[in-house]
């Protein structure tokens, strides 16, 4: 296995690549990163002394006293993760109280009414003037808000004016810590979890004012995503690390990247910088442009190469148009009028409610509902490896009217079935092996994940593989001995629709699995998986062989 620092730097240089154009919008809008409280939280926290499991950290919460919870408000995942714990039964062995300073403590009296079921979600919202005094998403502060009343934990706001001023953040830190001090004096038996900013946390802001206050008392701080600890942690030898003891009393959980953190962010300013009359959805086309962008500069390609030999030809010319879109009335128009058949709008629709998002390959565009760092990794890869193909896949309506399987190129309709089979899986491959490299915190898909769907439960198997059981069974049986046996005398499966759909995706996810820890382990440069990029796979047979040497090649371990 590679060293600590080879691991760190594989696993963490796509997204560098994308961080990097990030954090530059970013600033130039958001010039207060350089103040002198930011820097506070970002030199404290540069390293930990080990890894601990979900369990652990959940564990140290529940013997504390006073929870400190680090929020990068513009994450989801930041107020989703306490909204999970909150749910956890370890955590109500006794009294639980939640403060927010999403809430002014002015406002205490509207939150208790919505507590009390007087006003409904609409009227808290308008009143607590969220949009106007806060401004973040409110779906993922509600979840958090609902897991807190639905499991008996009381809520207080702790926040106080000026928000915008951090000449007066002393003011408000000083103010949070004398409220949760009060909380403590009224709740005696209680753990109290507070949710503050992630700045707030840094040892000589709030934990220091209540250690002052309450010098007896068992307090815990639990960040979130710091940048520094993600990168270190990088570099551990297991797949994904979920939690780190960074010192005594101070844990750090990971539920999202550092990339991730930053195009929330970005998504944030762009939807405080429209007007209030413009309700549209949030322009993600700069996010889907720099993902890509960060797999091109990851696998060294030219996007202004005039030739379509060992770099795609002018790929700046061919990024994908993006879509960006709440509701699916749009999708069902463009797909109507660009000759998708019924049965491939459904199947478009409703992995765009799975996925929240679906690169459609014939008009070579992007359509995101909602943005997901893993599906929008995703369809960033699928579209360059079209584009590393030259684009190949894009028809008129007559052939595109002839499509069956969402990913598969139009112009394997016309091939022989083992073709579209294998031009399936192989796009899948390299969709999951990109993904996983923008992404590292996406799950690992491994044939030991594929063993455990035998032992689950009738109801979990259909569940798991959106498929009937006895074809889930027979899908599972195809996929384990395909991947037991010689794969040169493997053939492709004689299922048809969603079956033929889920086994073309999940070997090819598999085998991306398997590119990815070729990649880690070194066995797999950036050049040679440029070149399976630039495979054109949708001529007759390549496809099959390009897998078959790919697979032949991971299963020996050979470099590449």
């Amino acid at each position: 296995m590679a060293t600590t620092g080879i691991l760190r730097s594989r696993r963490s240089a796509a997204q560098l690549l994308a961080i990097a154009s990030v954090e530059r919008e970013i600033r130039a809008i958001d010039p207060a990163a350089g103040r002198k409280y930011l820097r506070d939280f970002r030199e404290a926290y540069r390293s930990y002394q080990k890894v601990l499991a979900p369990s652990d950290v959940r564990h140290e919460i529940a013997k504390a006293g006073i929870v400190l919870v680090g929020d990068y408000h513009a994450l989801p995942n930041s107020q989703r993760y306490l909204a999970s714990l909150l749910r956890d039964p370890e955590l109500h062995q006794r009294p639980v109280v939640l403060g927010v300073e999403t809430i002014f403590s002015r406002d205490q009296h509207i939150l208790d009414e919505w507590f009390r079921g007087e006003i409904d979600e609409d009227e808290l919202r308008q009143r607590i003037r969220f949009e106007l005094d806060w401004g973040y998403e409110w779906p993922p502060f509600y979840e958090l808000l609902s897991a807190a009343r639905d499991h008996g934990a009381s809520i207080f706001g702790l926040d106080c004016m000026p928000r915008e001023d951090l000449r007066k953040i002393g003011a408000r830190d000083r103010h949070a810590a004398d409220k949760i001090t009060e909380l403590r004096r009224r709740h005696p038996d209680a753990l109290v979890v507070v949710l503050f900013g992630e700045s707030h946390l840094a040892p000589q802001h709030l934990p220091a004012l209540l250690q002052q206050r309450l010098p007896a008392e068992p307090m815990l701080t639990v960040l979130q995503n710091v940048d520094a600890l993600y990168w270190r942690a990088a570099g551990e030898a297991r797949d994904h690390v979920e939690a780190v003891e960074v010192r005594e009393n101070v844990l750090c959980v990971f539920n999202a990247t550092p990339l991730e953190k930053y195009e929330n962010y970005r998504l944030c300013l762009d939807r405080w910088g429209r007007s209030d009359n413009d309700h549209s959805a949030p322009d993600l086309g700069p996010t889907l442009y720099n993902l890509i962008d960060g797999m091109v500069r990851f696998l060294g390609i030219n996007q202004y190469s005039p030739h379509n030999t060992t770099q795609p030809m002018l790929l700046v010319d061919l990024m994908p148009e993006v879509y960006s879109r709440s509701s699916d009335a749009l999708l069902r128009r463009l797909l109507s009028r660009k000759g998708f058949t019924a049965e491939h709008r459904r199947t478009l629709l409703r992995q765009v409610r799975e996925r929240g998002s679906v690169y459609l390959t014939p008009i070579n565009a992007v359509y995101v509902r909602q943005f997901r760092m893993t599906s929008s990794a995703e369809d960033a890869t699928r579209f360059l490896h079209q584009a590393c193909r030259g684009l190949p896949n894009l028809c008129n309506g007559k052939a595109l009217a002839q499509r069956t399987a969402p990913h598969a190129a139009p112009a394997a309709q016309s091939l022989a079935g083992d073709d579209a089979f294998y031009i399936a899986v192989f796009e899948h491959a390299l969709a999951f092996l990109g993904s996983r490299i923008l992404y590292p915190a996406r799950p690992a898909l491994r044939d030991t994940d594929l063993a455990d769907l035998f032992d689950v439960t009738r109801e979990d198997l259909e569940h798991q593989t959106s498929l009937p059981f006895a074809d889930a069974v027979e899908a599972l049986d195809f996929m384990a001995q395909h991947r037991e046996h010689d794969c040169r005398a493997a053939q492709p499966p004689a299922f048809t629709g969603r079956k033929h759909e889920y086994v073309a995706e999940q070997l090819g996810y598999l085998t991306g699995n398997d590119l990815y820890d070729a990649y880690l382990e070194g066995r797999m440069t950036t050049a040679a998986l440029r070149k399976l990029f630039l495979t054109h796979i949708e001529e007759p047979g390549v496809a099959r062989e390009a897998y078959v040497q790919l697979r032949t090649r991971l299963r020996s371990g050979q470099r590449a």
